[in-house]
C-alpha cells in the first residue's frame, strides 16, 4: 500500500526525488497553475484527474484510447529534443555572458547579465511597464497552453 501511494505521489509530481527539490518553490508554483483550474490556491482531487486526463489526451496522439510504445517514443523524442534546444540556449546565454571572451564567467560579468529584462524591456528605457509585462505574461500563457 505505501509503495503505490509513493508511487502516485511520484507520478503526480507531489513527492520530492531530494531535498533540493523539496524546497523547489517555483516548480510547485508552477504545478499549482497548470493544475489548479479553479484558481483558489489548492488542488482538489478532481482537478488531479482533470490534468491526468489532459496527459492521457496529449500522449495518445492518434485518439485511439490507448498510449502506445511509439506515442511514448515521440514523448520522448519531444522531451529529449526540448532539453537539446534548452542545453543549447544554456550555452549561448554563458557565452553572452563572457564579455570578455576568456571562456569564464566572472561575477562581474554574471550580475551585470539580465537578458531576461532586457528581453521584456521592449521599448529599452530601463524600466518594465505593465504593458510589457502583460505583453510576456500573455506569451507565457499562451505557451502553457
Amino acid at each position: 500500500m505505501r509503495q503505490s501511494f509513493l508511487l502516485a505521489a511520484l507520478l503526480l509530481g507531489l513527492a520530492p526525488l531530494s531535498s533540493a527539490q523539496a524546497q523547489d518553490a517555483p516548480r510547485a508554483q508552477r504545478f499549482l497553475q497548470r493544475v489548479d483550474t479553479n484558481g483558489d490556491g489548492a488542488v482538489t482531487r478532481d482537478e488531479i484527474m482533470a490534468a491526468r486526463e489532459r496527459m492521457f489526451k496529449r500522449l495518445d496522439r492518434n485518439g485511439d484510447g490507448v498510449i502506445d510504445e511509439n506515442e511514448i517514443e515521440t514523448a520522448r523524442q519531444a522531451i529529449d529534443d526540448r532539453a537539446l534546444a534548452a542545453e543549447a540556449r544554456l550555452g549561448n546565454r554563458w557565452r553572452r555572458m563572457d564579455r570578455n571572451g576568456d571562456g569564464k564567467v566572472s561575477q562581474d560579468e554574471f550580475s551585470t547579465s539580465t537578458p531576461l529584462f532586457d528581453l521584456v524591456d521592449r521599448n529599452g528605457d530601463g524600466k518594465l511597464s505593465a504593458d510589457e509585462i502583460a505583453a510576456v505574461r500573455k506569451l507565457i500563457a499562451d505557451r502553457a497552453n
